[in-house]
């Protein structure tokens, strides 16, 4: 199943609609990505589609010059941070490397065009109190409430990204072997360790709540579901975040990825060797995790004063 905006075909002549097709079947099925990271990169090329119909431009992908593109980077510039900016420039340099393995083009016209410099942006992270905070909040007499308690203790004590969670499966659910089977980017296959707390808070859900609701066509085997027995959105799981935030006065801009986040500097700050915590986020490259070993200066300090010889 290709995700295609169907507004393209009002940006972009026939000739874009055609290699943008060809290049999310590449997406997909060579590289193996994600629909949402597909989609990402289809907006991409959808906004210099927009670009171009505004400026009565009528270059193809094959056509289309350095010197426009250029212009269109110049544009959107004043329209977007530099973390964006420099997102939609590595984008549109993978369509045209495509073209180019294709044998469509000989050249990449984004090829000598610098992305922004933007510095490494910190993830923000809770404590462990703030995280029993937002667990103590949800209102466990609610329909929901247990349901939520669950949500937040497995993104929390397993690291998943949101997309992970709500397409987690019951038959993903390995507890006498103390494991999850995690579907992450790509549908690259991973096994996440479980704690007892987390197992406990699923198991009541499960039995308490899941077992009583009627659950729709196709969504037997999904963990968590809505009020309509169906797959719980990504927006919900924000949304619940958001809510649970400023229900207890918390002053920082969180989202699931801040329990992401929080999982993996506190596994660090407890003497978790940055290996492991690769494989349990599914980071691909240990470059990605090296990250964490930013968050807290002040652990870092009191590991040298008290492991190293010369302390």
């Amino acid at each position: 199943m290709l995700f295609f905006c169907p507004q393209l075909r009002f940006l972009c002549d026939m000739n874009w609609i055609s290699y943008i097709k060809n290049y999310q079947s590449y997406l997909r099925i060579e590289r193996g990505l994600s629909a949402n990271t597909i989609a990402n990169y289809t907006f991409d090329i959808e906004r210099l589609c927009h670009y171009l119909e505004a400026n009565n431009i009528a270059d193809n992908p094959i056509r289309i010059s350095a010197e426009t593109l250029q212009h269109f980077i110049y544009t959107i510039s004043a329209q977007v941070n530099a973390r964006s900016q420099a997102r939609i420039i590595s984008g549109l340099k993978s369509f045209f490397s495509y073209l180019i393995f294709e044998d469509y083009r000989t050249d990449n016209p984004l090829e000598l065009i610098e992305s922004p410099r933007i510095g490494r942006k910190l993830p923000d992270t809770l404590s462990l109190t703030e995280i029993d905070a937002l667990i103590a909040a949800i209102d466990l007499g609610a329909s929901e409430g247990e349901r939520n308690r669950a949500i937040l203790e497995t993104l929390y004590g397993c690291g998943l990204r949101v997309s992970e969670l709500v397409t987690l499966k019951i038959s993903d659910l390995f507890f006498d072997e103390g494991f999850l089977k995690i579907t992450g980017k790509g549908n690259k296959q991973r096994f996440v360790p479980v704690g007892d707390l987390t197992r406990k808070y699923i198991e009541i859900y499960k039995g308490q709540i899941r077992s009583h609701q009627t659950i729709q066509k196709g969504f037997e085997d999904t963990l968590f579901l809505n009020r309509r027995g169906k797959q719980l959105t990504r927006a919900m799981i924000f949304t619940l975040i958001k809510s649970l935030a400023v229900k207890i006065g918390l002053q920082k801009n969180i989202s699931p990825h801040t329990l992401r986040h929080s999982f993996a500097t506190h596994l660090l700050e407890n003497g978790a060797d940055l290996r492991s915590i690769q494989l349990m986020l599914g980071h691909e490259s240990i470059t990605t995790t090296e990250i964490y070993v930013h968050l807290d200066r002040k652990h870092l300090s009191q590991v040298i004063h008290t492991f190293h010889p010369r302390k």
